[in-house]
């Protein structure tokens, strides 16, 4: 396996042991609200990559963006700028977020693939993803990875003025999803969704996950969880969706936050996370993604770096993958389960997000 030469660009650090986010100058900083003194022996080191598929001149983009001045169109230029030099600016129907939670409690991340079939009525797909991931983004950052943390020092009255609730990734979905149904700039759309949370006091991975977006744990060289994934039938995800008012619900299939499956671990030093789109999992084997992470893993000895290019290695692979007509792609054996002929890769938009776990004694 050919992969890209480790890149040297800019990369996202989460460091929850020490109650702050370094990153180069440019990049956006996540703060946290106030000081704790408690231990937290776990530190994440986070990486985010993605890349839009190439234009189809057979269809019509309904491209209709938030307006830069907006809240989610300000905040989705900030996400997007935390890789100066992405293959892609552009996410395409996919979208992502990453931010520390509520007093340097642990990391949160998200991703989203709007669903593509909403073109056909007009309705620009990206709009429900960045929405959802805008309002997930919201409550993970204001929440707290567990239970709110106290100063043993503290008396009880001084306990009641902790500020912030602890919110799980189920929780803040059902918080994102209707945000985005009150939000009239969203008039449609759908979207699978794959939220995870990283608590950086006991080192324990919650996540939500519904539809064929996932996310694995590797462990040693060798994936010891990968989130099944959700369908009604054969490449039609349980999606959360958001109607017109004139839409009659009955043609369409319409999943609730509640529907989401969840999961809890605990995390070891050197575990890595990878949570993705289907853009990466109808394309590349888990056994390649396992590789990919061993090799970029041995070739670049910064962790920062090194997670960051595990991410930008792996879309990169996608992209090969899925333009590969003669290799055998998940999606083409998943196809041939039901029947259907399909050859090769399938082109898609693919979003991953990378994270390194380390445990300070």
């Amino acid at each position: 396996m050919v992969l890209p030469p480790p890149s040297h660009s800019s990369y996202l650090r989460l460091s929850s042991r020490w109650h702050r986010v370094c990153l180069p100058p440019r990049i956006q900083k996540f703060p946290a609200k106030s000081i704790s003194i408690l231990s937290r022996p776990f530190t994440f080191h986070i990486g985010v990559s993605w890349a839009a598929k190439p234009p189809d001149p057979k269809i019509t983009r309904f491209h209709t963006p938030f307006p830069a001045d907006s809240c989610i169109g300000r905040w989705r230029d900030r996400m997007l700028a935390l890789r100066e030099k992405n293959v892609s600016r552009d996410a395409g129907e996919d979208f992502f977020y990453v931010t520390q939670m509520h007093n340097g409690s642990g990391v949160a991340f998200g991703i989203a693939d709007g669903v593509g079939g909403w073109i056909d009525s007009g309705v620009d797909p990206s709009l429900f993803a960045q929405s959802l991931m805008y309002y997930a983004h919201r409550s993970s950052r204001d929440s707290w990875a567990g239970e709110p943390e106290f100063d043993p020092t503290q008396d009880q009255q001084e306990r009641n003025q902790v500020d912030g609730r602890e919110l799980t990734p189920y929780q803040c979905l059902d918080l994102a999803y209707h945000g985005v149904l009150r939000d009239n700039l969203v008039e449609a759309g759908s979207s699978t969704a794959c939220l995870v949370s990283l608590n950086a006091a006991s080192g324990v991975l919650r996540a939500a996950n519904l539809g064929d977006s996932g996310f694995m744990i590797i462990r040693s060289s060798a994936i010891i969880h990968r989130q099944p994934t959700q369908t009604h039938f054969f490449n039609c995800p349980l999606q959360l969706t958001k109607l017109p008012p004139s839409t009659n619900a009955d043609m369409h299939y319409i999943d609730l936050p509640d529907a989401a499956a969840e999961y809890e671990a605990k995390l070891r030093d050197g575990d890595i996370v990878v949570a993705y789109t289907d853009g990466l999992s109808d394309n590349v084997f888990p056994r390649d993604i396992v590789t990919i992470c061993s090799l970029v893993a041995r070739s670049v000895h910064s962790e920062s770096e090194q997670v960051q290019a595990m991410a930008d290695a792996i879309v990169h692979y996608a992209r090969t993958c899925m333009r590969d007509q003669k290799r055998v792609s998940p999606f083409e054996r998943e196809a041939s389960r039901e029947g259907l002929l399909f050859h090769g890769g399938k082109i898609d938009d693919v979003t991953v997000v990378t994270a390194l776990v380390r445990e300070t004694p």
